[in-house]
């Protein structure tokens, strides 16, 4: 079984279905059918604008929470990871809705609400409607990641799809990478409205470029047929993908504030270093996953970022965190593509699409689940121990995943 490098989602397996069904699978010529059509160019600056927003708000919110709107570490915390609760509901729906109106009116769509939960924020002070608008930015994400990798799917040939996520994957790192700087600039420059102002002119630009990708749905929906959107054999192996996120996604929650208590001189720095690891890491080592075990490379990963959450909690200065990071963002390099491809491992080609579904719902507990977790030990008993309990979840995340290798075929 030829392995992912990256999630996807229900409609994005069963477009590639069609895909190898029309295509014959992987081509056996040497001729390379083209990947960088305008349309996925565009496809993938819209992604990088999206994320660029997200990273912005990544940086902004703890800071505008725990300042003018004078809440705690756990609001924080709520505030961050509380965008997960809508997106993981209406994951599945709107996947169907993708496959059902097509992927354009969901990619603008969602882009337009996430500049709408941005632009708000503008005009209030109060936890409870920031949580709102967060709830609003979660509706945001579930269509318009849903809908970018449906398009995906679509626009690369059959033989290059793995090729494409590769390349694709890189728009959301680089924006927590970039989106952390552009809000620092635009917060030192002018107040928390510019950069509010500035992730949403970031998501209308997204919108505006998915129009110049086009409907890219090739077929309509199939109608009938049993529905099912839970993959049991990829369960255990989503709980070990939920640990990696709720450690990291606990993280890039508090990376900012503590980076600001210890006096790193621009706390955007520890979100930057993180995404750009990321970035350089998938791309100096793409083939890694596919040469090594799923399971096992999994596991040490979760060591990796266990061991990168315990520098930057012992080690109480902008060195220990910058270290901590490096170690974290190397772990979760490999963590999407060894479980992933794990996942895969246990569908056949039907059943990718429920499997993809069942894992990628891993991301938005995991995304959710930390920061609200983590904010609750950070309020009482600091940033330190919540980075702590954060290598607690990684290393038990390891060890079940470790115990998974043992009552799993090997894969080579």
């Amino acid at each position: 079984m030829r392995r992912r490098p990256d999630g996807d989602t229900l409609a994005t397996a069963r477009t590639r279905d069609a895909h190898a069904t029309r295509g014959g699978g992987r081509m056996a010529g040497s001729t390379r059918e083209p990947l960088f059509t305008r349309a996925f160019i565009a496809l993938a600056v819209a992604e990088l604008a999206y994320f660029t927003a997200t990273g912005l708000a990544l940086f902004a919110l703890p800071l505008y929470v725990t300042g003018p709107v004078g809440g705690d570490e756990a609001s924080a915390g709520l505030s961050v990871g509380v965008f997960a609760v809508s997106a993981f509901v209406l994951r599945p729906f709107a996947g169907r809705a993708s496959d059902r109106f097509g992927r354009r009116p969901m990619l603008v769509g969602g882009a337009l609400l996430a500049a709408a939960s941005l632009l708000l924020l503008t005009v209030t002070q109060d936890l409870a409607v920031i949580i709102g608008l967060r709830l609003l930015a979660g509706v945001a994400e579930a269509a318009f990641f849903v809908s970018v990798f449906a398009a995906l799917a679509d626009l690369a040939p059959a033989s290059r799809l793995g090729e494409a996520l590769s390349y694709n994957s890189l728009g959301l790192y680089l924006g927590i990478a970039f989106g952390p700087l552009v809000g620092q600039v635009l917060l030192d420059a002018a107040g928390f409205r510019a950069v509010w102002l500035g992730g949403a002119g970031l998501a209308v630009l997204a919108a505006g470029l998915a129009f110049l990708v086009g409907e890219t749905r090739t077929a309509p929906p199939e109608i009938g047929g049993r529905l099912r959107i839970v993959h049991r054999p990829a369960i255990p192996i989503s709980i070990g993908f939920l640990s990696s996120l709720a450690a990291v996604g606990g993280f890039i929650a508090f990376a900012t504030l503590w980076a600001q208590r210890i006096d790193l001189a621009s706390p955007s720095i520890a979100l930057f270093a993180y995404g750009a690891v990321v970035v350089v890491c998938r791309i100096a080592f793409a083939r890694v996953p596919d040469r090594l075990p799923s399971l096992p490379l999994a596991a040490a990963s979760l060591v990796l970022i266990g061991v990168g959450l315990v520098i930057a909690a012992a080690w109480q200065d902008w060195v220990g965190l910058l270290v901590g990071v490096v170690f974290m963002a190397v772990g979760i390099t490999f963590t999407t593509p060894a479980f992933f491809s794990a996942v895969f491992a246990t569908a056949s080609p039907s059943e990718r699409g429920v499997a993809s579904g069942t894992a990628s719902a891993a991301l938005d507990l995991g995304l959710g689940i930390g920061p609200i977790a983590l904010g609750l030990v950070a309020a009482p008993f600091g940033i330190p121990w919540a980075f702590a309990v954060a290598a607690g979840i990684a290393f038990a995340g390891a060890a079940w995943t470790a115990g998974l290798v043992r009552r799993a075929p090997a894969r080579t």
